[in-house]
């Protein structure tokens, strides 16, 4: 048995193996149920009991010899079957990866700025937590006014002279914009607003609007009128008709509804326009001399005209959706219609 287990030490340590089927057959010869270390293993019972201890010793180093040679050819194959593999060429295009979109909400938005920047208007941003005087006093709506019953608002604290709230409309950056920029003043203010409404396919208490502003000397009814034309013809065709119907808000004064012709029947009525043949997009009016003189602006040397519209009252014309939730709950076979509308 010595010699035996001498031989095969001398055949671990010349084992060549250059695959992983030849590392396979080397671990069967020795190590497999007939193998030749499992042999002598058998072997081993019929030793005299006063050489076990030493053949025994030396059969579990032969075991673990034949198995750590065997992982080593093991990984050896492995690293040269890995090295002979073709190569992968990193100059091949990759894999496409599905690409996201604007969603219709932003898309319709920076058209509207768009176009307004095209008349000359900068653009005013402000924050969504405003307080009370800037969203509805300096506004034209003192405490107690009825008027504020119309927007039932968000308040994010009370109990103080001025309190916090989520804006109810972007007005609110059109007199921070009175208060800090010189005039003449001519912008837009497009951003997110809060009112706390039941939500439905007509109504939701979270929407974005664009509000504009222009003020300077000698600013008449005439000039809103012919601005809010040219923006209804950019944005919805060159043949489109505007109708101003009176209306009333507390900061502008005189105010009125605006409505287009429809742009699916062309004024002859569809179920669009419910048979009327206009459809209704913003309120507007000239600004009233209470909130120029509430923001430091002389009403005798001044004028000025507001108007704000919904853009998702804008998109769900523009497309002809029936549903306002649709826009918020950002279902994906939804928001893939808007894929490739890089214009509306």
């Amino acid at each position: 048995m010595k010699e035996a287990i001498d031989l095969i030490f001398k055949e671990l340590a010349d084992l060549k193996a250059a695959s992983q089927k030849e590392v396979e057959e080397a671990r069967i010869r020795f190590l497999g149920k007939k193998g030749e270390v499992t042999a002598l293993m058998e072997q081993f019972r019929t030793v005299a009991p006063e050489l076990k201890r030493e053949y025994g010793q030396r059969l579990n180093e032969l075991k673990k010899a034949a198995a750590a040679k065997i992982e080593e050819l093991k990984e050896a194959a492995e690293e040269a079957a890995v090295a002979a593999a073709p190569k992968e060429d990193l100059s091949m295009p990759g894999d496409a990866m599905p690409l996201g979109s604007r969603h219709p909400v932003s898309i319709v938005r920076q058209q509207i700025v768009d176009i307004f920047r095209k008349f000359g208007y900068d653009v005013a941003e402000g924050p969504e937590i405003e307080d009370d005087y800037h969203v509805f006093e300096a506004l034209n709506f003192p405490p107690n006014h009825p008027a504020r019953e119309m927007q039932d608002t968000f308040f994010v604290s009370t109990g103080h002279v001025n309190p916090l709230l989520l804006r109810t409309h972007t007005s609110s950056v059109q007199v921070r914009t009175m208060e800090s920029q010189g005039l003449p003043i001519r912008v837009v203010c497009p951003g997110r607003v809060f009112r706390n409404e039941a939500i439905s396919a007509r109504a939701h208490c979270i929407f974005h609007q664009v509000e504009g502003l222009y003020i300077d000397k000698d600013v008449t009814f005439a000039d809103l009128k012919q601005a809010i034309l040219l923006f209804a013809r950019e944005m919805f065709g060159p043949d489109t008709e505007i109708r101003m119907r009176p209306s009333y808000f507390p900061f502008t004064e005189p105010s009125a509804e605006v409505d287009v012709s429809c742009n699916i029947c062309h004024g002859k009525g569809c179920n669009i326009c419910k048979g009327t043949g206009w459809l209704e997009i913003m309120g507007c009016g000239m600004v009233d001399p209470n909130v120029l003189k509430a923001s430091g602006i002389d009403p005798e040397k001044y004028s000025g005209f507001a108007f704000g519209m919904g853009v998702e009252r804008i998109a769900m014309l523009k497309w002809q959706v029936n549903d306002l939730r649709h826009y918020f709950e950002n279902d994906m076979r939804f928001l893939q219609e808007f894929a490739t509308a890089t214009e509306v």
